[in-house]
């Protein structure tokens, strides 16, 4: 168990070491976290599913005697699901950008590559520590340790608004953790004792203290989860993130709230959860019907996607509103399949960004099954997958979550839950609603008039860990781009300099012209007619606007053509797809596990 935690925490240390000092080995950050993936499947294999309610691989040591704080770490049935999809999409997160740098082109150091290896190895730390702390305080200094790397990821490698989202994120994100804290040393103060196991067999409180007590831990928690209204700051956040960013954020990082829900709120406070419960579910509800209305109103591709968090977290917290098995279940049920559906949707929405250089679905025009069959296909599978489609996983966790509405804890009162669960069937329909409506749009029908636009300065757009897929940028040859390469790294050009026409940014002073030169494309500029003249030497120009083309159609014959899928992608997206198909097909693979651990802390007396 400790070497499972300990694992990206030496690997980060190791990038600290003077032979990194030019730069990080390729494939150095894949090899940590497939070591750390590694020690998770040990751990997967070897785990006693008879009895998945109990505490194994436990390490209990005392870590502050005086206070009685112990270095307690454990695994049950809650857990493993989550230490094994965090080792997951870390791994095809570090393989995603290994296997894309491999692929040569311009280098350029401004950005850091060593940086951001070991930013994320610090970042898998705190999450798989977060999900095998069994002492509140342990628990709490991991849960903190995650806000600081993530931190850095979005404002030094997310978009051109990467600083005021990241600097949201982390004031939200602060703020709940100080009221989580309150909570938890009113437990301790209480009760002496931080050990969650412990707690959760007995209960020494009072209702008030609970009351209070689940109130601020509730707070705390719902900051991450994110639960409306405390949502505000995810869709700037997944909107400037990077790609990799995006999908831990989603894939891990949202779970730690829910987590803290199964592990600590409800076990060891539940006359105070059985308060507050109704509550729960009236802002879980809320946030379903809301997260599904702010979808349809995007043009963002990333930020639909976000806001469609915000609804698939109102459907596990609805779950565990209901205080009864069959919706805890759902919760945690929801929580995995929610990881790897909204993973692979991030994952494809930044290659879709890549490509066209925007994620603006008024741009983006649609076709995109003609131009790019593979990723518009998985594209729909990780739709209809979120959506709720029978036989894939995203279905489980919302129409157990239903479920267990319709028939609460016999201590809650059941019309109120009948109106939540049909205000979540509504949220449900119109999920489905928005999904289906953004395909129409950017799958089906003519392609848009947008070319394919210059690299996306984010993560995926680092050099040396990704390179340009449209088709007349993709070579290390194109004089823009060299131009481009050498006025960031602070070099003369030997020609006129790419001069930004636009109001410098704070971004330019990071990022240098090729930030400029996205922005330019993104505002529909003449730069994509700059990017058209340099590739005039390695073929015909594009065709001049016709009334066909100004009425937002396009010749498929002379439409830009861009790369489909590439191996590290299809290498980082085939996994998520094999998982949900199972867990879609097979639900008993997690609820066999859930479901044991779920009704002893329930039946806990």
């Amino acid at each position: 168990m400790v070497v499972l935690v300990a694992l990206p925490l030496v690997g980060a240390a190791g990038l600290m070491a003077p032979a990194f000092a030019g730069r990080v080995p390729r494939g150095y950050g894949l090899a940590v976290s497939g070591a750390t993936l590694a020690v998770a499947v040990v751990l997967l294999a070897g785990f006693d599913y008879s009895a998945p309610e109990r505490m194994q691989f436990e390490t209990d040591v005392p870590w502050i005697p005086g206070l009685d704080l112990r270095f307690h770490l454990g695994l049950d049935g809650i857990s493993l699901p989550l230490i094994v999809l965090t080792a997951l999409l870390s791994f095809l997160c570090f393989g995603y950008l290994a296997g894309r740098s491999s692929q040569g082109g311009i280098r350029l150091e401004a950005l850091r590559p060593r940086a951001l290896v070991f930013t994320l190895l610090v970042l898998e730390f705190g999450m798989i520590g977060t999900f095998v702390a069994l002492d509140l305080l342990l628990f709490f200094v991991f849960f903190e340790v995650v806000l600081i790397p993530m931190y850095f990821v979005i404002a030094i490698w997310g978009g051109t608004q990467r600083r005021a989202a990241a600097i949201k994120f982390i004031l939200y994100t602060l703020l709940g953790s100080a009221v989580l804290l309150l909570g938890l040393l009113l437990i301790w103060s209480q009760t002496g004792t931080l050990d969650m196991v412990a707690l959760a067999q007995s209960h020494p409180m009072s209702r008030a203290t609970q009351i209070i007590a689940f109130i601020a831990i509730g707070l705390g928690l719902a900051v991450k989860t994110p639960m409306w209204p405390l949502h505000t700051w995810l869709p700037d956040a997944h909107t400037e993130a990077p790609t990799v960013g995006s999908v831990l954020l989603a894939g891990v990082l949202l779970k730690m709230g829910t987590y803290g829900f199964a592990r600590i709120a409800i076990p060891i406070l539940p006359e105070g959860a059985a308060t507050i419960a109704p509550w729960l579910g009236a802002f879980a509800v809320v946030g379903i019907v809301y997260g599904a209305l702010a979808c349809l109103a995007q043009q963002d591709l990333k930020r639909m996607i976000a806001y469609s968090s915000v609804g698939h977290m109102g459907f596990i917290l609805l779950g565990f509103a209901t205080l009864t098995p069959v919706g805890i279940n759902a919760a945690l049920f929801g929580n995995v399949a929610h990881g790897l559906i909204t993973g692979l949707l991030f994952f494809i929405a930044g290659a879709i960004k890549e490509r066209y250089g925007t994620a603006d679905m008024t741009r983006l025009g649609g076709g995109m099954l003609g131009r790019l069959p593979y990723v518009g296909s998985l594209l729909t599978f990780a739709c209809i997958a979120s959506l709720g489609l029978p036989g894939l996983a995203g279905f489980w966790g919302e129409m157990l979550a239903l479920q267990g509405a319709f028939q609460p804890a016999a201590i809650l009162s059941r019309p109120l839950f009948l109106v939540f669960m049909t205000i979540g069937g509504l949220g449900a329909v119109l999920t489905a609603a928005y999904f289906l409506l953004m395909l129409s749009r950017i799958t089906h029908g003519h392609p848009g008039t947008t070319p394919p636009g210059p690299p996306v300065e984010t993560a995926e757009g680092i050099p040396g860990l990704t390179e340009p897929v449209a088709a007349g940028t993709a070579t290390a040859e194109d004089p823009l781009l060299l131009s481009t390469a050498n006025v960031v790294r602070g070099e003369a050009t030997g020609e006129e300099p790419f001069v930004d026409a636009l109001v410098p940014s704070p971004m330019d002073d990071t990022l240098g012209q090729s930030a400029a030169l996205a922005r330019r494309n993104a505002a529909g500029d003449e730069s994509s007619d700059l990017i058209r003249e340099s590739d005039s030497a390695a073929g015909p120009k594009h065709p001049a606007t016709t009334p066909q083309t100004a009425a937002g159609l396009e010749d498929p014959a002379t439409a830009p053509q861009l790369t489909d899928v590439m191996p590290s992608e299809l290498a980082a997206w085939v996994p998520l797809v094999v998982l949900t198909v199972l867990f879609g097909l097979w639900p008993s693979a997690l609820l066999g596990l859930t479901d044991p651990v779920v009704q002893s802390l329930l039946g806990a007396p």
